[in-house]
């Protein structure tokens, strides 16, 4: 029987409100769910079958009991999803416009996941997560951690690699998460010289690095150690460069329809980093991911329903 990789992923999960449009109006219909960068890729790379493990903080309330059954029902492992004893989950809204553009309002500032490297059973989480063939983490994970629990994942990501494993991480920069650019910019470097796969969004890196083009951004990237890299670019796909390559421009899937962009990176990232670690060539995989988010964005919220079972790529592309 062919061994399924460990995919460990670290980060936080909030309650969403979405579907309300541009401007929210009292008595409307708002949907209540949940959403968090790390969380979507987690529940895409467990609808294709992928065995993942998340690592967060939650409260003890109802909130947190249901956002955990719920991720259970979805297959993903919750066994380290420690529960903060005073905090709960931080919240979210989604405001679109007709384009399904979004935009973004935070209540999270007392997120339990925000003390998660403080709770006990922090410690045994992360010597699992030693052993994972995949750590995924991004810059938000970063951005809502103080410094010390930052060096402490990049301790995590060295150790994976030591025994191993390979490294994800996608900035995914929010400047609301950060007290500037530049301390954004100086965590991202860090966890660069741990990293194995960058997958930056090409706006983010603009607003970080302005001036630069994209053979630019892939520079950066590979005089930071980063030998492979993935830059998104919306709707007009993606950049790759594997290995030191030279990047090569993937279109983006065409879409079903544009409701809601939220989480259409994350779900890309989830059918790539699927496709990969079951041995896709990167063709395959970019189209993996692709169809993924153009599935996400056709519904409003950052989690869309199920598409149904397995992978979003055919066997015959996974193994191509």
């Amino acid at each position: 029987m062919t061994r399924v990789p460990r995919i460990t992923i670290i980060g936080e999960a909030m309650l969403e409100l979405s579907g309300a449009g541009e401007a929210f109006v009292l008595g409307d219909s708002v949907r209540l769910g949940q959403g968090g960068d790390t969380l979507n890729t987690a529940i895409g790379l467990a609808r294709q079958g992928c065995q993942v493990d998340f690592i967060t903080a939650l409260g003890r309330d109802a909130w947190s009991d249901a956002m955990i059954a719920a991720w259970q029902a979805e297959g993903v492992g919750t066994d380290h999803v420690l529960r903060h004893p005073e905090r709960r989950p931080g919240l979210y809204a989604i405001r679109t416009d007709a384009a399904g553009e979004r935009a973004f309002d935070y209540w999270r500032d007392q997120s339990a996941a925000r003390e998660m490297f403080s709770l006990p059973g922090m410690d045994a989480a992360l010597a699992g997560a030693a052993t994972a063939d995949l750590l995924y983490l991004s810059g938000i994970t970063l951005s809502i951690l103080p410094e010390a629990a930052r060096l402490r994942l990049i301790r995590l990501a060295g150790a994976v690699r030591q025994a191993g494993g390979r490294v994800a991480f996608d900035p995914n920069y929010r400047p609301t998460g950060w007290s500037g650019p530049a301390e954004a910019r100086t965590a991202f470097d860090a966890f660069a010289a741990v990293t194995d796969l960058a997958l930056p969004t090409r706006s983010d890196e603009d607003m970080l690095h302005p001036g630069l083009g994209i053979a630019d951004h892939f520079a950066r990237w590979r005089g930071l150690g980063v030998a492979s890299v993935v830059l998104k670019d919306g709707a007009n796909g993606c950049h790759v460069g594997l290995g030191g390559e030279a990047p090569v421009h993937h279109p983006a899937h065409p879409p079903i329809a544009v409701i809601d962009t939220t989480g259409a990176g994350d779900a890309f990232n989830a059918g790539l980093l699927g496709a990969l670690t079951v041995g896709a060539e990167i063709s395959a995989a970019i189209k993996a991911g692709s169809r993924l988010a153009s599935h996400t964005i056709a519904h409003p919220g950052a989690i869309p329903p199920h598409a149904g079972s397995g992978s979003f790529i055919s066997q015959q592309e996974h193994v191509s």
